[in-house]
């Protein structure tokens, strides 16, 4: 069996500048923070990811010194390693905001459970998904928007399957071929994340050995998973 253990700075070294990344997380709630840490220290750029949010922006005193540090997502916008968000928000992270004001990282906002969607049937080859949701908004003109639709006099808006290179995704226990389990709503959105990614790296909060985790805790095959690293509780 292959070893699919790594480092964290081993799995920021995969991903290259420019790479297309889904990130793990919802408001951070399990987003890999030993691989966004890992990315920071490489100086990563040029990245677009794809997550829920903009995790959360680091927080400063009357006079400009940081006294919380960012978290998820949140520590590659402020090291500027982003050139493009895809996200469900924004408003929990100033920064996300200041930047797309400032045309230094460009932001395409789409629904959230059309998000999920359309992660879902990137990972399983479809073509698109059709929704109501958006319709008469400016979603109906966003990039993943294919065209509008009407079936049975209802309008709908088909929206295009997202793929990505990378998947970065943290798993609460994790075993050594690459069996993952998600501890309550760290959940989100990893699940399908693993499925339309062409190398998916999971962070572990714990790593087992095979045959530890009961098949029924199982909620990413290790037929998914190419990479672990084990990242610990941050």
């Amino acid at each position: 069996m292959k070893d699919k253990i790594i480092t964290a700075e081993q799995a920021a070294e995969m991903i290259k500048d420019g790479s297309s990344v889904m990130v793990g997380g919802f408001m951070a709630n399990g987003t890999a923070e030993s691989i966004m840490d890992a990315l920071v220290a490489r100086g990563a750029k040029d990245l677009t990811c794809y997550c829920n949010d903009g995790g959360f922006g680091p927080q400063f005193d009357e006079n400009g010194n940081e006294t919380v540090a960012p978290r998820g997502i949140g520590k590659l916008i402020k090291n500027h390693s982003l050139k493009k968000l895809v996200a469900t928000h924004i408003g929990l992270n100033k920064q996300v905001a200041e930047q797309m004001n400032n045309g230094s990282m460009e932001v395409e906002l789409v629904p959230q459970g059309s998000m999920a969607e359309m992660i879902r049937a990137g990972g399983a080859g479809l073509g698109a998904i059709v929704t109501p949701t958006g319709v008469g908004t400016d979603i109906a003109n966003g990039e993943f928007t294919l065209q509008e639709i009407t079936i049975d006099g209802k309008e709908y808006l088909m929206m295009a399957p997202l793929h990505a290179e990378f998947a970065v995704l943290r798993g609460n226990i994790v075993d050594k071929k690459g069996n993952v389990f998600f501890k309550g709503t760290t959940k989100n959105f990893q699940t399908v994340m693993a499925t339309a990614a062409d190398t998916v790296i999971v962070e572990a909060e714990k790593v087992v050995e095979v045959g530890e985790l009961d098949p029924d805790y199982v909620m990413t095959p290790y037929i998914f998973v190419d990479y672990i690293v084990v990242g610990g509780d941050k």
